[in-house]
């Protein structure tokens, strides 16, 4: 009886659909589909509630309305045959991009305390695209800060470059900046895993990326030991292009291909490294 069992057993086993591993092709296409799965969420977030869209404005406002007006009229910072307003706008932006971005991983300790997190780790999900996916997921609100920072610098008159080519550009490196950003941010919750001690080291952080960078004023005017910073900071590199491409008749300091090089690759060594450090903040 009993080989009789062990037989019908084999027959089943054998009758059983083999498993074949996904092509490359699929594999990609799989990766992408829950990438977009996870910047989904965040975009039901924003459209629920976009009063956070509405109050991260006031800070860019207030920058481009009051020191932007003012120390154009004093003209105390050298700008060259660009007026400081036209130079202040891009930095803004960037700046806009980083205070969203460098705050976005309190959202992955919000995400553990209510046992989302644990969910989102059980789930077939690849921990890249998970990571990929809140990088992007940044960039929405990231964009919508591009939006307003545009509307403001219309409206106060600074020399904007109306080819598509550039606009695109200035977007696609408002999304580098922001995944760069909020990746690093993600690094810093998984190891700091507290809200209290994450918001320590983002308030620490923020404040010296954006004055030891090109964003307020130019490099030529730095000292020898800021100018070593301004260069290994990446937010100079995403002023830099942002700058250039913003513009009108503006060139590029660093160079615009390096730019987004320098971007590129802090945007994905920023994504390994989390990759493997995201499980770490329910631990």
């Amino acid at each position: 009886m009993r080989l009789q069992e062990q037989g019908a057993l084999r027959a089943d086993l054998a009758s059983l659909p083999t498993l074949h591993p996904l092509s490359p092709f699929r594999t990609v296409i799989s990766f992408i589909d829950k990438t977009l799965a996870i910047v989904e969420l965040e975009a039901r977030k924003i459209r629920h509630d976009a009063t956070d869209l509405v109050t991260r404005a006031v800070q860019p406002t207030l920058w481009l309305l009051i020191f932007g007006q003012v120390f154009s009229a004093g003209r105390a910072i050298p700008t060259g045959n660009v007026a400081y307003i036209d130079f202040l706008a891009p930095g803004i932006l960037a700046q806009s991009v980083l205070f969203v971005s460098i705050f976005y991983g309190i959202a992955v300790i919000w995400e553990r305390d209510l046992g989302i997190l644990h969910k989102f780790l059980a789930s077939p999900t690849p921990r890249p695209a998970l990571v990929l996916g809140k990088a992007l997921s940044a960039s929405i609100r990231a964009l919508s800060q591009a939006f307003i920072i545009y509307l403001l610098a219309l409206i106060l008159g600074v020399k904007l470059s109306p080819n598509l080519l550039n606009i695109a550009g200035v977007l696609l490196m408002t999304i580098l900046g922001a995944m760069f950003f909020s990746t690093l941010s993600l690094i810093i919750a998984s190891l700091m895993k507290t809200r209290e001690r994450f918001m320590g080291i983002g308030q620490v952080i923020t404040m010296p990326l954006f004055f030891t960078s090109n964003a307020i004023y130019p490099m030529t005017m730095m000292p020898g030991w800021l100018q070593v910073l301004a260069h290994i900071n990446p937010l100079s590199y995403e002023v830099d292009a942002i700058r250039t491409m913003m513009l009108v008749n503006t060139s590029s300091v660093l160079g615009l291909g390096l730019d987004f090089a320098v971007l590129i690759l802090a945007v994905t060594i920023a994504i390994v490294v989390e990759s493997k450090l995201y499980p770490r903040v329910i631990t």
